[in-house]
Formats: structure tokens, C-alpha cells, sequence
């Protein structure tokens, strides 16, 4: 079975591996999720926590899962990850679809840092400050491509925006160039390459960094990770680019290999180096 591509929150849907039926179920979960934590949805669900007056919303289950599973992701990169930055990123000026962006004279807006330590999930209900603006972005890909991979019977892949996950073993490619044999298991790319516009004269971009509240400085272009999963890659690889010069170590510590791209230049971390042993022996 040849791949099949589709369009889905905002990026191309590469599908490997699945049938018809597999294919369609795949879409649908897709669309739901998009439907469910969509910014720029006026009446998805995400729209809807945010506007709630009360300290808690009601949340569908699936909700819950997904911001329960960004909340971890914050833990394990003690706020790197935060799924409270929707304000921030609003601020920066990214507060339509991206297709729709066009660069603003005026300066950004006054930002706010993220809370995620304020936000708790108890069954159906999500506590947090009210004005909160959450966006679960940070981990909703990752999500959505390790489900979709979970649609297929069989050895496959599904990728969405570049960010993969594999049961089996297939050839991926890497951006800028080259490849490596990913066997079950995720790999994503975190950077500000293919979505910044201007504000105030001013490069802007979707990567916020919870310390500040405004897009990183890091100096890296692009940082790819491999995991066991989409969702574990993409949320290394967005810790890892927000950490900028501490980024490698950081992996290291994980036993996570990644590689990280600033222009021209390229550097592996000494993990990246020892997953990629056994390939260039065989």
C-alpha cells in the first residue's frame, strides 16, 4: 500500500501502511482532535474551557487526557513544556490560523508567564485561574500521531508536519538533509523555521519560553529527537530547543539521541552518536 497525504491542523498527513477503512479512521481522529483543542475553532472545546468564568470546566474525556498528559509534560521538563501559554503566544501575535498571518507594525502585546502548577484535572472537571488561556499545541501533534498510528493493524507510519511515528522499521528523512532506520518508535523536529512573522519590526515565532513569555532566543534553528513515541520526541525536542546551549546535556541525561541545526552548523549529542553506531557498522 502506497502512503496516503491529507491535510489536518494545519500541516500534511503522510499515512503508510493502512487500509481504506484504517485510512478514513485515521482522518476522523484527526479531525476530532482538531475539533476538540483548536485555537482558532470558535466552538471547540478548548475555546470553551477558556472562557469559563469559574475556577473549573467541565471536560470531555478526552480533553482531560490530553491537558492531563501536557501537565506531565511540564513535570518532566519542570515548565519547559507549559500548556498555560496561550496568552503569550496571543501576545506575540499569532491569534489567528497561521495561513491567515501578516506581519503587524505594532508591538507585541504585554505578555503573561505561564501557571501551569495552577492547573489540576480531577475526572470530568479542569481547575484552574480563571482567564487561563490554555493551549495544549504543545503536545496535541504528538498525541494525535501516536493515536493515528494505533489505527493501523500492521507495521506502518503516520506523519504529521515532519513529526513521525513507526511501527516497524522505516527510512526517515531528516531535516536538511540525510536519514536514519527509525524502528518502532517517534521522531519529531522542534524550530521556528516554517512558522515566524513580524510584529513591531520584530521576528516573531510560536516556540514561547515560559521564563519570559515571549518567542525563545535560542540559537538553535531546528532540534530533532528520537523516542519511543511521537509525543515523547516532540516534547524532548521542543525542552531541548528552549534550553539552547544546556539542550544536549539535557538529552544526554535522558538517554535521548537528538540532533540540533543553528544555520549551517550541526551538532549531536553523544546519544544521537551511539544510536547511530549500529547503522554505520551494517
Amino acid at each position: 500500500m502506497s502512503p496516503e497525504r491529507f491535510e489536518a491542523m494545519g500541516v500534511d498527513v503522510v499515512v503508510g501502511g493502512a487500509t481504506e477503512a484504517e485510512l478514513e479512521a485515521v482522518g476522523l481522529l484527526f479531525e476530532k482532535l482538531d475539533r476538540t483543542f483548536s485555537r482558532f475553532r470558535p466552538d471547540s472545546e478548548l475555546n470553551r474551557v477558556n472562557a469559563a468564568a469559574a475556577e473549573f470546566a467541565a471536560a470531555s474525556p478526552i480533553f482531560a487526557r490530553v491537558l492531563a498528559l501536557a501537565l506531565d509534560a511540564a513535570l518532566r521538563t519542570d515548565g519547559l513544556v507549559d500548556p498555560t501559554l496561550g496568552a503569550a503566544i496571543e501576545a506575540a501575535g499569532y491569534d489567528r490560523d497561521f495561513a491567515e498571518l501578516t506581519d503587524d507594525e505594532r508591538p507585541p502585546a504585554p505578555t503573561v508567564q505561564g501557571s501551569w502548577r495552577h492547573v489540576r484535572v480531577a475526572g470530568p472537571l479542569v481547575f484552574r485561574y480563571p482567564g487561563t488561556k490554555l493551549d495544549l499545541n504543545c503536545v496535541v501533534k504528538g498525541v494525535a500521531v501516536d493515536a493515528a498510528l494505533q489505527q493501523l493493524a500492521g507495521d506502518g507510519f503516520v506523519a504529521a508536519g515532519g513529526d513521525v511515528a513507526v511501527r516497524g522499521a522505516r527510512v526517515v528523512g531528516l531535516p536538511g538533509g540525510g536519514s536514519l532506520t527509525l524502528r518502532d518508535g517517534g521522531l519529531a523536529t522542534s524550530g521556528p523555521t516554517h512558522r515566524r512573522w513580524l510584529r513591531g519590526g520584530k521576528v516573531q515565532h510560536h516556540l514561547i519560553d515560559p521564563r519570559t513569555g515571549r518567542p525563545s532566543e535560542s540559537r538553535w534553528s531546528e532540534v530533532t529527537v528520537a523516542a519511543g513515541s511521537c509525543l515523547e520526541a516532540d516534547v524532548a525536542a521542543k525542552a531541548a530547543f528552549l534550553l539552547a546551549d544546556d539542550g544536549p546535556d539535557w538529552l544526554d541525561e535522558r538517554a535521548l539521541p537528538g540532533r540540533f541545526r543553528a544555520g549551517d552548523r550541526e551538532v549531536a549529542n553523544a546519544t544521537w552518536g551511539r544510536a547511530l553506531e549500529p547503522a554505520k557498522a551494517a
